[in-house]
């Protein structure tokens, strides 16, 4: 069978298929008119229901929790600080071999500290994909 003759509705499922138990619980949910908006909009771009869309979000593997998030929002917090340390000690390093002809012993330390906070923050942004 061509695509073209195969009919529109086996094509893209707007539904899920039916169970031979049938539906064993029902959940009702509340929304704002801008969530519910937001919510049939996605679910047209994505061909589901509105139903099927929130089922296959909560229940996918892929997707971040909100303590997931907040530990990543935390992790980037902690390396935020971490590089204004390390470039604060980037300037005094600079400022010191900047002042004097030898290169400071600290350089090395600092830039390997460097190196590791760029990986650090690798880590972290592969974890949030």
């Amino acid at each position: 069978m061509t695509e073209e003759s195969v009919p529109r509705s086996r094509i893209s499922k707007r539904r899920r298929e039916n169970k031979p138990a049938g539906s064993k619980k029902r959940r009702d949910l509340w929304v704002t008119a801008e969530e519910e908006a937001a919510l049939v909009a996605r679910a047209a771009r994505e061909k589901v229901t509105v139903p099927n869309l929130l089922i296959t979000a909560a229940l996918s593997e892929g997707s971040e929790t909100p303590t997931e998030r907040k530990a990543a929002m935390a992790e980037l917090m902690a390396i935020h600080t971490l590089l204004a340390r390390v470039s604060n000690n980037v300037n005094q390093i600079a400022r010191h071999a900047n002042a004097g002809d030898e290169f400071p012993q600290d350089a090395k330390a600092a830039l390997a500290y460097v190196r590791e906070v760029a990986m650090r923050i690798d880590r972290t942004i592969e974890g949030l994909m």
